[in-house]
């Protein structure tokens, strides 16, 4: 850490960025490393591809996202729980310094600069440790950032990354000025009729694989462009919907195929096109010792343990029968934790994919 914070404080101009579609740990972290910088006495900005969902209007400093990057070239490039400088959005991203930031376990070292901690439960949690190191004043402004990114990213500190440290770091942001009720209220409790209504038609078509022995190892759903339409959402609808599918009972891995559009169908933002062309975004969830990270990387994608995703091009139905034949093999390669028994500790602690 002593090493990146060097190389911040040799520099002047930043750019940060994180993956397309950004979720909670995306625009928390980015945020939270501006305000960082800003204290540090530098120029930085944030420029995202994809927009910002409402949900995080409420974070400070959200306004002044910018989707296309800054015309003169920055002394470095903050990037930010992306494996790739393809999945932020853009083409490239010159500068002269690129640093990465990430906690996934199928993060790259891509970057001029890498720190991967993939026992982090956010990306956040990692700016929060690098302005603890740096001595600096952690704001409200900044103590809210990151408290959004690592309670998004615990799902609301449920899932296994969340330990008695994850705890005691959303204490001490609140502390600091982190206003964790306004946090919950945009993020959970305050979704569009649009978003129930697309979670319906997924939970209508909710599918469970039965074993010859009764149980239920995996479940799955999908929502195409069509329904969305009808249901007068948008991609930023379909978040969190697999959660659902992980909730049951008994199920042990789950995916969601959400249909996105490609060619001329891409640019009019409706239904798909050609079967042959339409491709499906596949959010994967497990329990337990079961990675689903390495059913992701099978089909080019990746993420953590628990928590992963890929992407598959053809028909529903044929990228149904590959993801759900990948998950059957995982779930009879890995035995499942009998009730009220800790699982073995893996080599790295799961946490949800970005």
């Amino acid at each position: 850490m002593g090493a990146l914070l060097e190389l911040l404080r040799e520099r002047q101009t930043f750019v940060i960025t994180s993956h397309a579609r950004p979720d909670g740990d995306a625009i928390g972290s980015s945020l939270g490393m501006m305000h960082l910088l800003h204290a540090m006495g530098k120029q930085a900005v944030v420029a995202l591809a994809d927009p910002v969902p409402v949900a995080y209007d409420c974070l400070p400093g959200v306004q002044s996202i910018a989707r296309a990057l800054p015309e003169a070239r920055p002394d470095a490039v903050v990037l930010l729980e992306c494996d790739s400088v393809a999945r932020t959005g853009y083409a490239a991203i010159p500068a002269g310094l690129t640093i990465n930031i990430d906690h996934h376990l199928s993060g790259r070292r891509y970057a001029d600069f890498n720190w991967i901690d993939p026992e982090a439960c956010a990306v956040g949690a990692m700016v929060y440790d690098l302005a603890r190191a740096a001595e600096l004043e952690i704001t409200p402004a900044m103590a809210s950032c990151l408290y959004a990114a690592v309670l998004t990213d615990t799902g609301s500190f449920t899932y296994s990354s969340t330990n008695a440290a994850t705890f005691a770091l959303a204490s001490d942001l609140m502390e600091r000025g982190a206003d964790a009720n306004a946090i919950v209220q945009a993020v959970y409790l305050s979704h569009p009729v649009s978003r129930m209504r697309l979670l319906g038609t997924a939970l209508d078509k909710l599918r469970l694989e039965e074993t010859e022995h009764g149980e239920c190892p995996v479940a799955w759903s999908s929502i195409t462009l069509a329904e969305m339409q009808r249901a007068g959402a948008c991609v930023e609808d379909c978040e969190g919907v697999v959660n659902y599918l992980i909730a049951i009972g008994g199920v042990r891995a789950a995916v969601l195929l959400r249909e996105v559009a490609v060619g001329p169908a891409a640019a009019a933002g409706l239904a798909a096109a050609t079967e042959q062309a339409t491709q499906f975004r596949l959010s994967l969830r497990s329990k337990g010792a079961l990675d689903v990270a390495r059913v992701a990387e099978g089909f080019g994608g990746g993420g953590h343990r628990n928590a992963s995703g890929c992407t598959l091009t053809g028909s529903l139905e044929g990228a149904t029968q590959r993801i759900v034949e990948a998950l059957r093999t995982a779930c009879l390669a890995t035995p499942a934790t009998p009730a009220g028994v800790a699982a073995a500790d893996p080599e790295q602690p799961a946490t949800l994919l970005a």
